[in-house]
């Protein structure tokens, strides 16, 4: 029992270096700019699938959470991150190890103190406690302490790069949707344009109109077109992106999409308080892991100046004969303290205690610096929030009134009260208006899926499907 209590004592009693960690409190203000009011709740607790009603675009996120790369990656550096704290772990608990051997050997005669050669045989079986460090001043402990932290960290860093690939898969999404729908007005506007040539040919045949109508008519064919071949590249281009981001090739069968305008994706969205941002978003929790994890080097980087005990021990059989290997006779042990006190080293103990006392301060400055960019990613959503809805009713109202513009204007050509020149200036801005209300939206709606993304959302169920 008293060798059992001192292996209990030896094994619980190491003591901590690590010094005092403070975490710094967040380098922001205490409301985001603009807020009326503070916000109880935060949009971060809300689900994406409520986030984005819109059932192709939930199929495409649903896709790319099994299937993209870089998501998977993270996931194997978690598992990576959790094998190496397995091994700081192991460190701080003695290692085992049971061997078995047989010897045949021949004594020469030259060699022999009886003067003839002779051959024996020897079996052994031991068990061996090899270098076992009782860790009085806590330097396993960090080690072991830090390899946890860095583990959490990576799994938050999962965490996080769930949520910017939720966010891709959004933006990308909408800019299909945008390139798709600009390409279609596209080709109705340059299908119009091209029936009002071939009218303008006709006229110009019976003498009606000159040949300066027919230039104007062609040269916005001619633009039409151009647009036409550069909206059906960028069109290819967003399905390569998307394609890339989902992780594989986009199966059929699809639910068919929302036009952007009726695009089922919040945009009033409660951002909560800038608080919530640390609970929330897992790069911060993640800097914050990474912060403890420095903490502990440094613990461990200090313990290294002081002295180190290790035992070697061995207890086990050997003998001559195979029946007699478990006799009592056959028994042998040993046991090897051994005390390590570091001396003299050229400074490179002293260094790598500087070195992550700098490494923590740099992981310091990281957690710092993560929140001051959520604090920003939120606070341009806000604004983002605020304007948008403005913006939008003022383009609305200056497409209508472009499309007014350019139906008085082929009524007055047609009556002769003017001449081609304006009507085909008001049809580029109607052109110009609607594909920019399209843009518009898409960037309303991106800008929304932005902030959801800045307050942490999307990490709902993460633990579930991982």
């Amino acid at each position: 029992m008293r060798r059992i209590a001192l292996a209990t004592l030896l094994l619980t009693s190491a003591c901590s270096m690590n010094p005092r960690l403070e975490v710094p409190p967040p380098p922001v203000a205490q409301d985001y700019p603009g807020a009326a009011a503070p916000e109880a709740a935060s949009a971060a607790m809300l689900d994406w699938q409520e986030m984005f009603g819109d059932p192709r675009l939930q199929r495409l996120i649903a896709l790319a959470l099994e299937n993209n790369r870089d998501l998977r990656i993270a996931a194997l550096n978690v598992e990576a991150a959790r094998a190496q704290f397995r091994v700081a772990r192991g460190a701080q608990l003695p290692a085992l190890d049971a061997n078995g051997g047989y010897t045949r050997q021949r004594v020469s005669a030259a060699t022999s103190q009886t003067g003839s050669g002779y051959e024996f045989s020897q079996f052994s079986a031991t068990a061996a406690l090899t270098s076992f460090e009782i860790d009085l001043f806590g330097r396993l402990r960090s080690q072991s302490e830090a390899a946890f932290e860095r583990y959490l960290a990576s799994d938050e860093g999962r965490r996080a790069a769930r949520i910017a690939l939720i966010g891709s898969i959004v933006d990308a999404y909408l800019l299909e949707r945008l390139a798709e729908e600009q390409l279609s007005l596209t080709e109705r506007t340059l299908a119009d344009w091209q029936a009002s040539l071939d009218i303008t040919r006709q006229l110009h045949a019976a003498s009606q109109v000159s040949g300066l109508d027919i230039a104007q008519a062609e040269g916005q064919v001619r633009q039409a077109e151009a647009d036409h071949a550069m909206r059906t590249r960028m069109l290819a281009e967003a399905r390569n992106a998307l394609q890339m981001l989902v992780g594989a090739p986009l199966p059929d069968g699809l639910p068919a999409p929302i036009p952007l305008m009726d695009q089922p994706i919040r945009t009033q969205l409660p951002v909560g308080l800038p608080s919530d941002l640390i609970v929330n978003r897992p790069d911060i929790r993640q800097a914050e892991h990474e912060l403890v994890a420095a903490n502990a080097d440094v613990g461990a980087a200090r313990a290294a100046f002081f002295p180190r005990i290790s035992l070697t021990g061995l207890f086990g059989f050997t003998s001559l004969a195979l029946d007699q290997l478990f006799d009592n006779d056959s028994r042998t042990w040993s046991f090897s303290p051994q005390v390590t006190q570091p001396i003299f080293h050229g400074g490179s103990l002293r260094g790598e205690l500087r070195l992550a006392e700098v490494r923590k301060s740099i992981a310091i400055a990281s957690y710092e610096r993560a929140i001051q960019a959520a604090f920003r990613e939120v606070a341009d959503g806000l604004a983002g929030r605020e304007t948008f809805t403005r913006q939008s009713e003022a383009q609305r109202a200056t497409q209508a009134a472009a499309a007014r513009r350019a139906e008085l204007s082929e009524l007055r050509y047609e009556a002769g009260l003017d001449d081609r020149l304006e009507l085909l200036d008001a049809q580029r801005s109607d052109y110009a208006a609607r594909l920019a209300l399209l843009d518009l939206r898409r960037q309303e709606l991106s800008s929304a899926a932005g902030l959801y993304r800045a307050l942490g959302g999307g990490d709902l169920g993460s633990d579930d499907e991982n």
